[in-house]
Protein backbone atom coordinates (compact mmCIF):
# COMPACT_ATOMS: atom_id res chain seq x y z
CA UNK A 1 0.00 0.00 0.00
CA UNK A 2 1.06 3.56 -0.61
CA UNK A 3 0.97 5.90 2.34
CA UNK A 4 1.59 9.62 2.15
CA UNK A 5 2.97 11.15 5.29
CA UNK A 6 1.54 14.56 6.06
CA UNK A 7 2.77 16.61 8.93
CA UNK A 8 1.67 20.00 10.08
CA UNK A 9 4.12 22.76 10.61
CA UNK A 10 3.67 26.41 11.53
CA UNK A 11 3.56 27.24 7.82
CA UNK A 12 0.83 24.67 7.07
CA UNK A 13 0.83 21.11 5.68
CA UNK A 14 4.28 19.76 4.82
CA UNK A 15 4.80 16.57 2.78
CA UNK A 16 8.01 14.62 3.18
CA UNK A 17 8.91 14.20 -0.48
CA UNK A 18 11.85 11.84 0.06
CA UNK A 19 9.67 9.41 1.98
CA UNK A 20 6.97 9.54 -0.69
CA UNK A 21 9.51 8.88 -3.47
CA UNK A 22 10.98 5.92 -1.55
CA UNK A 23 7.51 4.44 -1.04
CA UNK A 24 6.64 4.91 -4.71
CA UNK A 25 9.89 3.14 -5.76
CA UNK A 26 9.10 0.23 -3.44
CA UNK A 27 5.60 -0.01 -4.92
CA UNK A 28 7.00 0.07 -8.48
CA UNK A 29 9.49 -2.73 -7.77
CA UNK A 30 6.77 -4.82 -6.11
CA UNK A 31 4.45 -4.39 -9.10
CA UNK A 32 7.25 -5.17 -11.59
CA UNK A 33 8.10 -8.32 -9.65
CA UNK A 34 4.46 -9.42 -9.70
CA UNK A 35 4.21 -8.82 -13.47
CA UNK A 36 7.43 -10.72 -14.12
CA UNK A 37 6.21 -13.64 -11.99
CA UNK A 38 2.92 -13.75 -13.92
CA UNK A 39 4.61 -13.66 -17.30
CA UNK A 40 7.33 -16.09 -16.28
CA UNK A 41 10.14 -13.69 -17.14
CA UNK A 42 11.39 -13.35 -13.61
CA UNK A 43 15.21 -13.56 -13.82
CA UNK A 44 15.47 -15.12 -10.33
CA UNK A 45 12.24 -16.89 -9.41
CA UNK A 46 11.63 -17.16 -5.70
CA UNK A 47 12.72 -20.60 -4.48
CA UNK A 48 11.56 -22.24 -1.35
CA UNK A 49 13.41 -24.84 0.61
CA UNK A 50 16.84 -26.29 0.17
CA UNK A 51 18.89 -25.15 -2.84
CA UNK A 52 19.53 -27.81 -5.48
CA UNK A 53 22.77 -29.78 -5.43
CA UNK A 54 25.41 -28.57 -7.82
CA UNK A 55 25.49 -31.09 -10.66
CA UNK A 56 28.34 -31.50 -13.07
CA UNK A 57 30.66 -29.19 -11.15
CA UNK A 58 34.16 -30.57 -10.76
CA UNK A 59 35.91 -29.91 -7.46
CA UNK A 60 38.67 -27.36 -7.71
CA UNK A 61 40.98 -29.52 -5.61
CA UNK A 62 41.12 -32.31 -8.17
CA UNK A 63 41.84 -35.82 -6.95
CA UNK A 64 41.15 -36.82 -3.39
CA UNK A 65 44.22 -37.05 -1.19
CA UNK A 66 45.04 -40.45 0.29
CA UNK A 67 46.86 -41.10 3.53
CA UNK A 68 49.77 -43.48 3.47
CA UNK A 69 49.65 -46.53 5.71
CA UNK A 70 52.39 -45.07 7.91
CA UNK A 71 50.53 -41.78 8.35
CA UNK A 72 47.33 -43.62 9.20
CA UNK A 73 49.22 -45.72 11.78
CA UNK A 74 50.72 -42.59 13.37
CA UNK A 75 47.30 -40.92 13.60
CA UNK A 76 45.77 -44.09 15.04
CA UNK A 77 48.49 -44.40 17.68
CA UNK A 78 48.15 -40.74 18.64
CA UNK A 79 44.36 -41.04 19.02
CA UNK A 80 44.65 -44.22 21.09
CA UNK A 81 47.17 -42.49 23.33
CA UNK A 82 44.89 -39.46 23.67
CA UNK A 83 41.86 -41.55 24.59
CA UNK A 84 43.90 -43.58 27.07
CA UNK A 85 45.00 -40.37 28.82
CA UNK A 86 41.46 -39.04 28.82
CA UNK A 87 39.94 -42.25 30.17
CA UNK A 88 42.64 -42.61 32.80
CA UNK A 89 42.03 -39.11 34.13
CA UNK A 90 38.25 -39.33 33.96
CA UNK A 91 37.28 -42.12 36.34
CA UNK A 92 38.38 -45.53 37.56
CA UNK A 93 37.25 -48.46 35.45
CA UNK A 94 33.99 -50.09 36.46
CA UNK A 95 33.60 -53.79 37.02
CA UNK A 96 32.12 -55.54 33.98
CA UNK A 97 28.35 -55.42 34.00
CA UNK A 98 26.70 -58.61 35.18
CA UNK A 99 23.98 -60.24 33.18
CA UNK A 100 20.61 -58.84 34.15
CA UNK A 101 18.56 -61.39 36.05
CA UNK A 102 15.13 -62.01 34.60
CA UNK A 103 12.07 -62.21 36.81
CA UNK A 104 11.55 -65.95 36.49
CA UNK A 105 13.55 -68.97 37.54
CA UNK A 106 15.37 -71.05 34.93
CA UNK A 107 13.41 -74.06 33.67
CA UNK A 108 14.45 -77.44 35.02
CA UNK A 109 15.34 -80.24 32.58
CA UNK A 110 12.35 -82.28 33.75
CA UNK A 111 9.93 -79.42 33.09
CA UNK A 112 11.50 -78.82 29.68
CA UNK A 113 10.96 -82.51 28.79
CA UNK A 114 7.34 -82.37 30.00
CA UNK A 115 6.58 -79.25 27.89
CA UNK A 116 8.23 -80.81 24.85
CA UNK A 117 6.06 -83.93 25.10
CA UNK A 118 2.92 -81.82 25.59
CA UNK A 119 3.65 -79.72 22.46
CA UNK A 120 4.37 -82.85 20.39
CA UNK A 121 0.95 -84.26 21.39
CA UNK A 122 -0.73 -80.94 20.35
CA UNK A 123 1.01 -80.87 16.95
CA UNK A 124 0.09 -84.51 16.33
CA UNK A 125 -3.57 -83.77 17.18
CA UNK A 126 -3.64 -80.79 14.79
CA UNK A 127 -2.06 -82.89 12.05
CA UNK A 128 -4.74 -85.61 12.49
CA UNK A 129 -7.52 -82.98 12.46
CA UNK A 130 -6.22 -81.43 9.22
Amino acid sequence: MLYIILTTSPKGIYMDIETIVAQLRQEISRIEGAIAALLGTDPQPARRGRPPKASGIVRATGKRRRLSAAARARISAAMKQRWARQKGAAAPKKAPAQKKASGRKPMSPAMRKKLSAMMKRRWAARKRAA
